[in-house]
């Protein structure tokens, strides 16, 4: 598979490109006037991508040990600290705000590994929807199909379009509900959300912090690994895993509610295939995804911790993305007593979830229930968005609620739209997760 890390690190090793090369050759699509580059990108760090570059081949050429992702182009996503840089998380609103100092924990992790930071990814404002619309920045459009121009997704929308064009080799952005994982799935791409003590949040800039976590979006669930090992301090070495002597759920309820005719036939494929493998396939029922349903009725745990962040920065909200105040107002509403109420009842349906995981390798299930809709359709539509954010939201962001991990992993044929396979793991159960993905990953992409 082209543009992979695997396959760069070799080409590199052997001498056969640079990685001023590889970050030329990033830059020189970030520019293309036909491309997606314009609304990918919020800020395209040229002169410092191409220093980094620079160091890091002189580096290789010394001989020095260099890490995973030494000298190669990665991008983050606008709501991460840069030193010097007001954080603007995809807003207008925040322009005069004190410039950041120092850098996100997340950002220095990359630029001491070595990696070429190629710019800051469009998103969502505030990181508040899964749909990836920005009204301020414009939205790039999804690759797949692309002159019909689909939603990418979101909230780090500008993510995926960057490692699908070939604009960087992964994506940093973060995850709440699916932030993720949501956008990979569309894009057709990997991706990974920890769980979340595992990486830093420091300098992040916040939607909830119960249930924020930094995540991973490249071409291959091995390129996710390496990345986000960089990421959490870690040293990930891949071994090969049997998925003969693995079990994975798969659930009677809620996460195959009103599944689009494409997800549904991707998903079932993929089941197969594991099974043909050797895999153990279980049904199971699980009555805790509809009692997390009603503890989110209301806006969830987001909304008033959203609130809670925006009322002291916001007098009147009128400038920020319509139906992004809409779900933040939301928190507004909902008393102290009702937010503790939540908080420990996610406490409870965690243990009881932890419990019931306990008799499988992880559940499977469609990382969303629907293809890419049209940006248009959406943009017209208000109520149209409202059913589709809901919808892209629902399975994802069961595991923030759990606090687990979780995996995206293309399972379409090629041609056809694309439809992301989950995994779900348990909680720091990361790395195992990542392992199965990587044997899951070489079967339904047969």
């Amino acid at each position: 598979m082209e543009n992979t890390i695997r396959n760069t690190k070799e080409r590199l090793a052997r001498g056969q490109t640079s990685s001023r090369a590889v970050t030329e050759e990033a830059l020189r699509r970030i520019s293309d006037p036909a491309g997606e580059g314009k609304w990918t990108f919020t800020k395209v760090y040229v002169e410092n991508a191409r220093q980094a570059a620079a160091d890091a081949d002189k580096i290789r050429a010394s001989g020095h040990p260099a890490s995973p992702i030494a000298g190669l182009p990665i991008s983050i996503k606008d709501l991460f600290d840069v030193e010097g840089e007001v954080t603007k998380a995809g807003s207008t609103v925040l322009a005069n705000r004190e410039p950041a100092t120092p850098d996100a924990e997340v950002v220095s992790r990359l630029k001491r590994a070595g990696a070429v930071i190629i710019g800051r990814t469009n998103m969502s404002e505030f990181a508040f929807t899964g749909v990836g619309i920005n009204p301020h920045y414009g939205t790039p459009a999804n690759p797949y199909d692309r002159q019909l121009r689909r939603i990418p997704g979101g909230s780090s929308s500008g993510a995926p379009v960057s490692v699908a064009d070939g604009m960087a080799l992964a994506a940093i952005g973060t995850d709440t509900g699916g932030s993720v994982r949501i956008p990979a799935a569309l894009c057709g791409l990997a991706g990974f959300k920890p769980t979340q003590s595992r990486i830093p949040r420091t300098g992040v800039f916040p939607l909830s912090p119960t249930l924020d976590s930094v995540g991973v979006i490249a071409r291959t669930v091995s390129c996710c690994a390496e990345v986000d090992a960089v990421l959490a301090g870690e040293t990930w070495t891949e071994h090969k895993v049997e998925l003969k002597c693995k079990t994975f759920a798969v659930p009677k309820n809620y996460f195959l509610d009103d599944l689009d005719k494409q997800v549904a036939t991707a998903f079932e494929s993929a089941v197969a295939k594991l099974s043909a493998a050797g895999a153990s396939i279980v049904e199971t029922f699980l009555p805790e995804m509809e009692q997390i349903a009603e503890v989110n009725a209301r806006g969830g745990i987001s909304a008033p911790e959203a609130y809670a962040y925006h009322r002291r920065s916001a007098a009147d909200f009128k400038e920020y993305d319509p139906l992004v105040r809409e779900r933040i107002l939301r928190g507004k509403d909902i008393s102290a007593a009702e937010y503790l109420d939540m908080l420990h009842a996610r406490e409870t349906l965690m243990q009881a979830f932890h419990r019931k995981s306990a008799e499988w390798d992880a559940l499977v299930c469609p990382t969303v229930p629907v293809i890419a809709p049209k940006i248009q359709l959406l943009e017209k539509d208000s109520d149209f968005y409202r059913r589709t954010n809901r919808l892209l939201l629902r399975n994802p962001s069961v595991v923030n609620f759990l606090d687990g991990c979780a995996l995206t992993i293309p399972c379409h044929d090629p041609g056809e739209a694309p439809v992301g396979l989950m995994l779900v793991g348990r909680t720091l159960e990361d790395l195992k997760l990542l392992g199965l993905g990587i044997a899951i990953e070489k079967i339904v992409m047969q």
